[in-house]
């Protein structure tokens, strides 16, 4: 291996689980429930339970693979070992522009809650910057300030949850008998919550950060899963009962609600949720920066970013250019309805992840086959059912990256 891009294996079961989970809360508690309430009505905790599934699926997929391969980069690496470059390549494609799409979006849900609207892309543009920063400190420092991210966080979710049950009393209007949502609605839902689910694939990607990986790995993403599926049910049944259906897709910050006329509830919620997306923001940079350097390797993208700090051990130089990027977005973009993008390139990435696991040998096998197709067809349904505008973006960006690899630099390949 190229000792330039060397990763310093230093991260933990409880480290990798707390970047799985500050992954997973920043980019759904606060972000996902109005368009998904949208689309589903009533029918919410099906679009959510479907999204569960589709979840695990992945999930147990990746935590198979991870054990054959621990390696950085994620699916990339699991695809092209298992199935061939271009699939690999098209994984790694996928989730690199996805999530940086993704990042944007949430840099500007952060700012919402800081700044007033004059102000919101500077501050969003400063976020990303001081997470960056953190990042190219190391992966330990990385992994502190993730642990106090999703504490703060989990400390606003629930403060504001006691407020909703044993304050305010519940005023919604939900129920059962008085479905609102039709199967469509239920589907495109389900395909808009899995972007809540899809921080776990970051753990995925920190095979050459993580200690005796072929059993950390497996472990973390299992067990930040489980964490985060019995929050997002007890937050979504909250919501409905004590907000109702038709609040809540009214609502871009559905759990401010549960708090209002409580000032100091509400100061607790509103830390909560800063903390909750930086800690989503600070495990995407990370994520996308490992699934780069994986595929700057191979020589699917420019071998100049196959480089790493030789004191902090991190990609500096692809943490550096994202910042760029970033800022670039941020200054011309509003992508606050970037969702559906980016669950658009994330579930073809775990398409490719459950067909990778699937191809894998009862030596290597720890979970059914059963799993692994269930996975992949129920996430080409998910896409097939996201906003139309998403899926004509993605297959705009997925075509860019087919040209671009067609086309590269004969000393690439």
């Amino acid at each position: 291996m190229n000792k330039r891009s060397e990763l310093s294996r230093s991260l933990t079961l409880t480290d990798a689980v707390a970047i799985g989970v500050a992954s997973m809360v920043g980019a759904g508690v606060f972000v996902v429930w109005q368009p998904a309430a949208l689309a589903a009505g009533n029918l919410l905790l099906v679009a959510l339970v479907i999204a569960a599934l589709v979840a695990w699926a992945n999930a147990t997929s990746s935590a198979q693979l991870a054990a054959q391969y621990p390696a950085a980069g994620g699916t990339y690496v699991y695809g092209r070992e298992r199935l061939g470059p271009w699939p690999g390549y098209l994984a790694g494609w996928s989730f690199v522009i996805g999530k940086t799409a993704s990042v944007a979006a949430m840099a500007l849900a952060f700012a919402a809650y800081l700044a007033p609207a004059d102000w919101q892309k500077p501050v969003a543009i400063a976020a990303v910057w001081a997470l960056v920063g953190i990042n190219l400190l190391g992966v330990t420092r990385t992994a502190q300030v993730a642990k106090v991210l999703a504490s703060l966080a989990l400390i606003g979710i629930v403060t504001a949850l006691c407020v909703g049950w044993f304050g305010n009393g519940a005023t919604g209007s939900f129920g059962w008998a008085a479905f609102t949502g039709g199967p469509y609605g239920v589907l495109q839902a389900a395909g808009l919550l899995f972007f809540a689910f899809a921080g776990y694939a970051r753990i995925a990607t920190m095979g050459e950060e993580v200690t005796n990986p072929e059993r950390t790995i497996g472990r973390a993403i299992i067990t930040a899963l489980v964490i985060v599926l019995v929050l997002y049910a007890v937050v979504g049944i909250s919501l409905l009962v004590l907000v109702g259906p038709e609040l809540l897709a009214q609502s871009t910050a559905p759990l401010t609600l549960l708090v209002d006329g409580a000032p100091i509830p509400k100061a607790v919620l509103t830390g909560g949720a800063i903390a909750a997306i930086a800690g989503a923001l600070l495990g995407l940079l990370s994520g996308i920066g490992r699934t780069f350097l994986a595929m700057s390797r191979e020589g699917d993208l420019p071998r100049f970013f196959d480089h790493t700090h030789p004191t902090t051990k991190v990609p500096h130089r692809i943490e550096l250019l994202l910042g760029v990027i970033l800022t670039v977005v941020l200054m011309l973009v509003d992508l606050r309805g970037a969702i559906g993008f980016s669950s658009f390139g994330v579930l073809l990435y775990y398409f490719v992840a459950n067909l990778s696991a699937y191809t894998q040998d009862e030596a290597h096998r720890r979970y059914p086959k059963a799993w692994q197709v269930f996975g992949a067809l129920l996430c080409l349904v998910l896409v097939a059912t996201l906003p139309w505008q998403s899926v004509l973006a993605g297959l705009a960006v997925l075509a860019l990256g087919v040209l671009w690899r067609i086309v590269r630099p004969r000393t690439l390949r």
